[in-house]
């Protein structure tokens, strides 16, 4: 037994710390699950590298009390982007000795699973994978990755995901059932501590927010850009953000030369909560047009809640049930321009529903926080 300074005993084995090493395909910067487990993990007293990707356009990250990588590879997409990144992974994990490996989403499962040795290995998989968009259209890309997971997952002790749904799904595919784990916000005091005209944003305006980093196709933004084309200057759309579909929306605002949308780039996550506590209005409306968006549960759902702003959200499984529960916004079945025109003026119109969701939003940010959330944690890293 050693003992510290007040003389008290303390057992040796409870206060050695582990060592994870954690990685992810992105650059770090915008990616909050991720930074909120690691943040965690270095709270309970665990030594944690955190491993990503450097792009030419990446934001600093110095305010991690842990230590971050991030890799340069050659390529920065496509099938020469998963080979570079696992080769890049599977050598560092190899050669770093660590107590535990955290592998996100199936990307950089394979190098941390053959790279594992008698590591511990917890995998978190922040969607499924294998049903988003882009495999959906290149079966030969889909097929060589739902190998690797068909080969890998059944072995798996400790799994993680985002929502109950995605859960069942991997439950009847490999009869493994990972712990759920949302994305949802920390607890934030005053998250409004900027006027709009600090932000360059228009006072006496209905300010509508798309923001995040996956602003793409079939997310509904196209036709909440159209709605907008039907909405005076009396109606803000504001962009944060990044994703495959903003060139397209940018086009297409110039060319129709619209006044009322304004595109800002993606940004630190504390001025981006500035933004949109300003806002009237946030915007999630994936379309089911395939699993993976059926089961989504964005973090903007609870950013906008956190920020007690209410949400215009199309009707899907995961974001219905949160919607519905605790009354924090407006659900759509369809996405036709003109109708999700109308919610947004039928809001504007509607003090007093307005200011029931705004209520409803801080309310059920009390339940729905990180602080509450993590506690799952304790199951994957706490106990043997």
């Amino acid at each position: 037994m050693a003992k510290l300074n007040n003389s008290l005993p303390v057992n040796t084995a409870l206060t050695k710390r582990k060592k994870i090493i954690v990685s992810v395909s992105n650059d770090l910067a915008t990616d909050q699950r991720v930074k909120k487990v690691c943040a965690w993990l270095h709270d309970h007293n665990f030594e944690v590298v955190l491993l990503g990707r450097k792009l030419k356009n990446s934001i600093e990250v110095n305010d991690r009390p842990y230590k971050v990588k991030r890799f340069n590879l050659w390529f920065n997409k496509g099938a020469l982007f998963y080979a570079n990144l696992n080769m890049r992974l599977y050598f560092y994990l190899l050669f770093h000795k660590s107590d535990v490996l955290l592998a996100n989403d199936l990307d950089t499962l394979p190098a941390n699973y053959y790279a594992r040795k008698k590591r511990e290995l917890v995998y978190d998989t922040h969607e499924l994978f294998c049903e988003v968009p882009e495999l959906q259209n290149n079966p030969r890309k889909k097929k060589i990755w739902l190998n690797f997971e068909k080969r890998i997952f059944p072995k798996l002790k400790k799994v993680l995901t985002v929502n109950e749904s995605i859960a069942n799904w991997y439950y009847d595919l490999y009869k493994v059932k990972p712990l759920v784990l949302r994305n949802i916000s920390e607890k934030r005091v005053n998250v409004l501590n900027k006027t709009r005209s600090e932000l360059g944003l228009p006072d006496n305006t209905f300010i509508v927010i798309i923001q995040g980093s996956g602003i793409n196709m079939n997310r509904g933004n196209e036709e909440v850009l159209q709605a907008f084309e039907k909405l005076s200057n009396q109606y803000l759309l504001l962009i944060v953000g990044s994703g495959d579909v903003l060139p397209a929306l940018q086009e297409q605002a110039r060319n129709k030369n619209m006044q009322n949308v304004v595109f800002k780039p993606k940004m630190p996550y504390g001025e981006l909560m500035q933004y949109t506590a300003s806002c009237d209005l946030g915007i999630s409306m994936d379309k089911d047009t395939n699993l993976n968006y059926r089961f989504s549960l964005p973090n903007k759902l609870f950013d906008f809640m956190h920020a007690g702003v209410p949400v215009l959200a199309s009707n899907l499984p995961e974001i219905a049930r949160v919607v519905k529960t605790h009354e924090t916004g407006i659900l759509v079945d369809s996405h036709e321009p003109g109708v999700i025109a109308e919610k947004i003026v039928a809001l504007r119109n509607d003090v007093g529903l307005q200011e029931k969701l705004k209520a409803n939003c801080i309310k059920a940010s009390e339940e729905l926080n990180w602080e509450n959330e993590c506690r799952v944690l304790e199951k994957i890293y706490l106990k043997e």
